[in-house]
């Protein structure tokens, strides 16, 4: 990676790959495909072609539309090129950060509420992600296509998306069953439900034990 670009430099890269955009098409763009891979505030989408136009990866192009004015960004050769190097380079692994689960992890230090509210809010997120992908899916199936040629990206994201967030909204559900029937949050332990839990996890394809067998 080159110095001083980060990976929303190269996600910024990615877009201007397809087309120009101005600052605030990058940012609607943004809530459409990036905020199911890599979520970032509006602010920030509207800063970085700046820091790519002032290393030469992007040109900015004044334009008048009636009283306002406004850059439009393209990529240049430069761009293009730091995006390939950048696409050969061994990928980060996932950071995931889950507060409402973070939040379980200390459960016993609150009650049944407080740990449910943080698993609706999972629920949520994840139910969030699957309605604004559905969406995008139908207007595909439709024909509402602005990128045609990358369907066959498109079909493999969207199935990520659906089987990634369904996990998680069956998760939720899960939790929100088992926490319900906890006499308290704390102090349980080694329960029979837990213990049968724990059983089935051990035996699942790929855990050690299993591997054993």
């Amino acid at each position: 990676m080159r110095d001083g670009l980060s990976t929303t430099s190269y996600a910024v890269l990615g877009l201007l790959s397809l087309r120009s955009w101005t600052g605030y098409e990058l940012a609607q763009q943004g809530r459409r495909s990036l905020r199911f891979w890599w979520p970032k505030e509006d602010s920030v989408l509207y800063e970085e072609p700046r820091r790519l136009v002032a290393r030469g990866l992007a040109t900015a192009v004044r334009e008048h539309n009636g009283g306002r004015s406004r850059n439009r960004y393209e990529i240049t050769d430069e761009g293009r090129q730091a995006l390939r190097e950048w696409l050969r380079e061994p990928s980060g692994p996932p950071r995931i950060e889950l507060e409402p689960c973070l939040r379980l992890l200390f459960a016993d230090q609150g009650d049944h509420e407080d740990a449910i509210r943080a698993i609706a809010v999972l629920r949520s997120w994840a139910q969030d992600h699957i309605d604004s992908a559905n969406e995008i899916v139908r207007q595909y199936h439709e024909g509402e296509v602005p990128f045609p040629d990358r369907l066959h990206i498109v079909a493999l994201g969207a199935r990520v998306i659906s089987d990634f967030f369904g996990t998680v909204t069956t998760i939720s559900d899960f939790l929100e069953t088992e926490i319900s029937q906890w006499p308290r949050t704390d102090g349980l332990g080694l329960t029979p439900r837990s213990k049968e839990i724990l059983d089935e996890l051990v035996q699942r394809p790929g855990s050690e034990d299993s591997r054993r067998d």
